[in-house]
């Protein structure tokens, strides 16, 4: 169980976050050089070198959004010429890519970041920028919202690129895309002209993902466990019955592979984050009721479902993942079982049983500071219980980044492409790399680890200083990220 360093705060990491930007800076101009223009989209490392891995192209925005998150985190104008340069003459592709679910990482990382730079006034005002930036972010929602397939209840989901049956649980974080357009005053249109609205997309995912990917120790099955996510549920396309859970890159179907329960943590805490920027009468239109309060309609629904699940697969990272905070690869992993009371020690990536996921860690912490962080300071009259667990949640994402920004993770070789070692990218397909003399593989790093460390150092960073609260979405007065509830220090 992740031991959590309750006396730690943001500015204490700050020392450790001017190295990582250091290393960061060294990390992209090392990708630029050997992965220029024209080459494959670099996945993960081998041997310290990033590499190419057909499968779809889902890390391209990974590799030009950090740039801009290194210039957002150090006002390197390099870096925003990088990424604001490789974005509008690269990225164009991803905008309307009809065969992945991935929008919201590769467009909103890119095209997303430069637009909430914009609105942030880190970057100067440009009318013409501006209006690229904004059909850019209005095309990938409604083009991300068109994969849908509806269930025998009548409500849908962003299916994946495996097709209209499979519903991933990593595509809660990819709605980003889904929201950005919306929020831009965008929609859907369908036949004869149907104008179909993308917050009530959103959260029909999003309550379909709660429903079949999560599970809440209700006995819905005899392994049935509080937190426990599927990486994929497969639906039968003739009806739209729910078939069984599934997966794609963890273990099994009734095991919890780690990287997909981060998804669903930052995702849904992520979202919480958004909703609280909309007003009740845009929630109110959405047509959909929460299964497990139908007199409840509007925010009154879909805010309770979406923090039922944030705050189970929160819990449930804290209680299967080590004292350090870095969990393996998958709760169900078999070689776990000779690894003697792995949860009650540190998490070894040189054991010689079952790998380490780091780039799980980087996603988990951002959902954990993040849903903490809500708790804490949304302006909702909770409970002390309520309270009491944001500060755990944000005390627990912390943890997780102080053991993220050192060693083994943090890498410091000059000649190791990466930055945060230790990323599982398919351990059942083998495509990650075991280096000689070592029996699982460790020591790698990939695009999206890489990306999700930064985006965490760079809100931890941000409340280390005390400046404006770092989301997605951009500023908007309606998030009340200064008005923390009476006693509690942000």
């Amino acid at each position: 169980m992740l031991q959590i360093k309750d006396q730690l705060a943001p500015a204490d990491l700050l020392a450790k976050l001017e190295r990582f930007w250091e290393l960061s800076a060294q990390a992209i101009e090392a990708i630029e050089r050997s992965c220029p223009p024209g080459s494959a989209s670099p996945v993960f490392t081998i041997r310290g070198r990033y590499t190419a891995q057909g499968w779809t192209e889902w890390t391209q925005g990974f590799q030009y959004g950090s740039a801009l998150l290194q210039f957002d985190a150090t006002g390197d104008n390099r870096f925003l010429e990088l990424g604001r340069q490789r974005t509008v003459s690269l990225m164009a592709p991803h905008l309307t890519h009809t065969g992945v679910h991935d929008h919201g990482f590769n467009n909103v990382s890119t095209y997303g970041n430069l637009w909430r730079l914009m609105g942030e006034r880190r970057i100067a005002e440009d009318a013409g920028q501006r209006q690229l930036y904004e059909l850019a972010l209005k095309i990938t929602g409604a083009v991300q919202a068109a994969r849908w397939a509806v269930t025998s209840a009548g409500t849908g989901y962003i299916y994946s690129f495996n097709g209209p049956q499979s519903l991933f649980v990593d595509t809660i974080r990819s709605c980003r895309a889904l929201a950005l357009s919306h929020q831009l005053g965008h929609a859907l249109m369908g036949e004869c002209d149907e104008k179909i609205n993308l917050l009530e997309r959103l959260v029909e995912h999003a309550a379909n993902t709660a429903r079949y990917n999560l599970w809440y120790g209700d006995g819905r099955d005899i392994y049935d466990i509080r937190g426990r996510t599927a990486h994929e549920s497969i639906f039968n396309t003739n009806n739209g019955d729910y078939r069984c859970p599934s997966t794609q890159q963890g273990y099994s179907a009734f095991s919890t592979w780690t990287r997909g329960l981060a998804w669903a943590m930052l995702g849904y805490s992520e979202e919480l984050e958004w909703l609280a920027t909309r007003n009740d009468e845009e929630l109110a239109e959405v047509k959909w009721t929460n299964p497990n309060a139908p007199a409840v309609h509007g925010r009154a629904a879909v805010e309770p479902m979406m923090m039922r699940a944030a705050r189970a697969a929160c819990d449930f990272y804290i209680e299967q993942t080590p004292t350090c905070g870095i969990p393996y690869w998958d709760t169900g992993a078999p070689g776990l079982a000779r690894l003697p009371d792995y949860l009650d020690r540190s998490a070894d990536p040189f054991n010689t049983q079952e790998p380490v996921d780091s780039s799980a860690a980087a996603i988990a912490a951002q959902g954990l500071l993040r849903l903490g962080h809500y708790l804490l300071h949304s302006g909702q009259h909770l409970s002390q219980e309520d309270l009491a667990a944001g500060r755990r949640y944000l005390q627990a994402g912390l943890t997780v980044l102080d053991t993220l920004l050192e060693e083994p993770y943090l890498s410091t070789d000059p000649n190791h492409e990466g930055l945060i070692l230790h990323s599982i990218y398919h351990r059942p397909n083998g495509w990650d790399y075991i280096p000689a003399g070592q029996q699982v593989p460790c020591g790698e790093s990939s695009m999206w680890g890489d990306y999700h460390a930064r985006e965490a150092a760079l809100l931890v960073g941000r409340l280390a200083r005390q400046e404006p609260y770092y989301t997605f979405f951009g500023p908007s007065d309606q998030y009340v990220e200064n008005r923390p509830h009476e006693g509690i220090q942000p």
